[in-house]
C-alpha cells in the first residue's frame, strides 16, 4: 500500500481485528462506523458535532449529489469536503444501488443504467466511468467500484448474471479511476463482492475482484431483507474469501447487535442510515436496547436516555423533555435524538476495539448481547 492509503492490523481476537487505515485527510479507526451523509449532511446535525462524537469518516452519496446540487457544481465549488466543511475522508458510495432501488422507470445494459431522476423525472445515464468521473469530481477519499445489487430473492441464475457484469463494471471502474492520475494519487479504490445468499458465487466475485486489485473491499448484497440469520450465514465465510490485509466493509449495515456480529466475523466497516433514522422518529439506541421515546411512560421521567452516555442528549435533557420535544415535533427532539445515537454507534466501536486490543471480544459480546437484547 502507498502513503495515500494504509491499512494495518494492531490486534486480533479470533477473527475480530482492530487497526487503522491511514489517509492524506486523517486515520480511521477501524472497526468503523460511517455516519451517512448521503446529501452533503448527516441530517439534523452539524458536521463539527459528528466528528465530536468520534466519527473519523463519514459516506456521501453518488447518485443523490449528481441530481442535486450536481457533482460539476460541487467541484466549482471546491470540492464536497470544503462544501459542507467536513475535512476527514469521506467514502462516496458508487450510486448503483440507489439507481436500483430509487429510479422506477430505468434501463439496464452491459453500458450501465440510463434512468429517471426520482426529484425531476430528468433523464440521466450512469455507467462505471462517469460514477468514476463524478466520485473524482466530488473529491472523494474512499472511491466505490459501480455496480448492481440485485435482491436476494432473485432467481440464482439473475443473481449468477448480475454479479458477473458487476465484475466486469468493476474492472473499468478500476481503469477509469486510475486513469483520473490526479485524484487517484490521494484516493483509494473498493471493489464491491456480489453473489447474494450463495457462497460459490461470492467466491467468483471475490477472485475476480482480487484479480484486478484494489485498496479495500466491501461485502455487498446483504441488508436487503434476508435477515440477520442469512446475513450472519454469509459473513461467516466471505470474509475470508477477500484479502486479510485489506479492510472489510459491510455496506448499509446495521443495527448494534448486527456490528456487533459481523466485527465478530471478521468486518472492519459499516455505514447505515438507522442511527440518525431512528433519531428523527424518537427512537434511540442504549446499552440496555432500544427504547422509544415517544411512548407516554417517558412523559415525566427525569433519567437521561442512557446513564452511560455522555452526549449532550443524555448529559444535558431528561426523557422527559426529548418525549415533549418529539410529541411537539420540535426539531431540537431530532437534533438531540440523532447526535445520541451517532454517539452511542461510536461508542460501541470504541468499546469493541478496546475489547479487541485487549483480548476479551468473546466477553464483551455476550455482556453487550444479553444486556442490548433483554426482553
Amino acid at each position: 500500500m502507498s502513503e495515500r492509503f494504509s491499512f494495518s492490523i494492531h490486534a486480533r481476537d479470533g477473527k475480530a481485528r482492530t487497526g487503522e487505515i491511514a489517509m492524506r485527510r486523517g486515520m480511521i479507526r477501524t472497526p468503523a462506523f460511517m455516519p451517512v451523509g448521503t446529501a452533503a449532511t448527516v441530517k439534523a446535525m452539524k458536521p463539527e458535532t459528528v466528528r465530536q462524537t468520534g466519527a473519523d469518516i463519514i459516506l456521501g452519496n453518488t447518485y443523490h449529489l449528481m441530481l442535486r446540487p450536481g457533482a460539476e457544481r460541487v467541484a466549482r465549488l471546491g470540492g464536497l469536503h470544503r462544501f459542507m466543511n467536513w475535512h476527514r475522508p469521506i467514502l462516496t458510495d458508487s450510486g448503483g444501488y440507489q439507481v436500483m432501488s430509487l429510479s422506477d422507470l430505468r434501463k439496464l445494459t452491459e453500458e450501465g443504467v440510463e434512468f429517471r431522476s426520482h426529484i425531476d423525472g430528468s433523464k440521466h445515464m450512469l455507467t462505471p466511468e462517469r460514477s468514476m468521473e463524478i466520485q473524482r469530481l466530488l473529491g472523494s477519499d474512499v472511491v466505490m467500484a459501480f455496480d448492481e445489487c440485485p435482491r436476494a430473492d432473485q432467481e440464482r441464475d439473475a443473481i449468477a448474471r448480475s454479479m458477473e457484469m458487476s465484475m466486469r463494471w468493476a474492472k473499468r471502474s478500476r481503469d477509469a479511476f486510475d486513469g483520473g492520475e490526479e485524484h487517484a494519487a490521494g484516493a483509494a479504490l473498493f471493489g464491491i463482492q456480489q453473489g447474494a445468499l450463495h457462497e460459490d458465487l461470492r467466491t467468483a466475485s471475490a477472485d475476480a475482484l482480487k484479480d484486478i486489485g484494489f485498496d479495500g473491499y466491501a461485502i455487498g448484497g446483504l441488508a436487503v431483507g434476508e435477515g440477520q440469520e442469512a446475513m450472519f450465514g454469509v459473513l461467516d465465510y466471505a470474509p475470508r474469501q477477500l484479502p486479510d490485509g485489506r479492510p472489510r466493509y459491510l455496506m448499509g449495515v446495521g443495527k448494534p447487535d448486527d456490528l456487533v456480529g459481523a466485527v465478530a466475523r471478521g468486518v472492519d466497516m459499516f455505514d447505515c442510515v438507522l442511527p440518525s433514522r431512528s433519531g428523527r422518529n424518537g427512537q434511540a439506541f442504549t446499552w440496555n436496547g432500544p427504547l422509544n421515546i415517544r411512548n407516554a411512560r417517558f412523559a415525566e421521567d427525569t433519567a437521561p436516555l442512557d446513564e452511560d452516555c455522555s452526549c449532550a442528549a443524555c448529559s444535558d435533557y431528561s426523557r422527559a423533555y426529548l418525549h415533549h420535544l418529539n410529541k411537539a415535533g420540535e426539531i431540537l427532539g431530532a437534533m438531540l435524538m440523532t447526535e445520541h445515537n451517532i454517539a452511542f454507534y461510536q461508542q460501541l466501536m470504541a468499546a469493541m476495539r478496546e475489547a479487541i486490543a485487549e483480548g476479551r471480544f468473546a466477553d464483551f459480546t455476550k455482556t453487550f448481547l444479553y444486556n442490548y437484547l433483554q426482553p
